[in-house]
C-alpha cells in the first residue's frame, strides 16, 4: 500500500510541475476570485488599483515583468500595440523580481507607452504569485481576475480574449 500511495504521490507531483513549466498556460478562473489591491510607483506618480476601480470603469489588463525575462522583452511591444488598441482596457505592466534602474532603463530602450509601476517592495509579486514570467491577468472593472495568462500573450490572444470578456 505505501508503495502504491508514493507512486501516486510522485505522479502527481509530475503533472503539477509540468503543467507550471508549460511555455503559456491560461485558465479561466473557477470561481470569482478578487484581484488583490495594490499601490506601486510609476514614472509620473503612482497606480492605485482600488482608487481606478472606484473611479475609472475600464477593466485592467495586468502584466507582471522583469528586465531580464526574454519572454517579457518579446511580448511587451505587442502588449504596447493592444493598448493602444483598446483603449477601453488600462493596460498596467509591473515590473517584479528586478532591480529599478534595469527596469527604467528596459522601458526606455523598447519604448513601450502604457502606464509602467515598479514593484519596489515585492507587495505585487506576492499578492498575485505568479508561476513564472511573464505573467498576466485580465481583471474585469469591478476587480474580478477573469483569467490568468503564465507565458508570453500575443495581439491576437489578446483580442480574442477582450472580445470574449469585454465585447470589444
Amino acid at each position: 500500500m505505501a508503495i502504491r500511495q508514493r507512486v501516486l504521490t510522485l505522479i502527481g507531483a509530475i503533472a503539477l510541475v509540468a503543467a507550471a513549466c508549460s511555455s503559456s498556460t491560461a485558465a479561466a478562473t473557477p470561481d470569482l476570485e478578487i484581484a488583490p489591491l495594490f499601490t506601486v510607483p510609476t514614472a509620473d506618480g503612482e497606480f492605485d488599483m482600488a482608487t481606478h476601480l472606484a473611479s475609472n470603469g475600464r477593466p485592467i489588463f495586468l502584466n507582471l515583468w522583469a528586465s531580464w525575462c526574454f519572454p517579457c522583452r518579446d511580448e511587451m511591444p505587442g502588449i504596447d500595440r493592444s493598448a493602444d488598441t483598446y483603449p477601453g482596457v488600462l493596460f498596467i505592466g509591473v515590473a517584479v523580481q528586478d532591480a529599478r534602474p534595469d527596469s527604467e532603463g528596459f522601458v526606455e530602450e523598447i519604448g513601450v507607452t502604457y502606464l509602467i509601476g515598479y514593484d519596489d517592495n515585492d507587495s505585487v509579486e506576492a499578492a498575485y504569485k505568479p508561476l513564472g514570467l511573464p505573467a498576466s491577468y485580465i481583471i474585469s472593472a469591478d476587480g474580478v481576475i477573469l483569467e490568468r495568462v503564465f507565458g508570453k500573450v500575443t495581439e491576437a490572444y489578446l483580442a480574442e480574449k477582450f472580445a470574449k470578456y469585454f465585447d470589444l
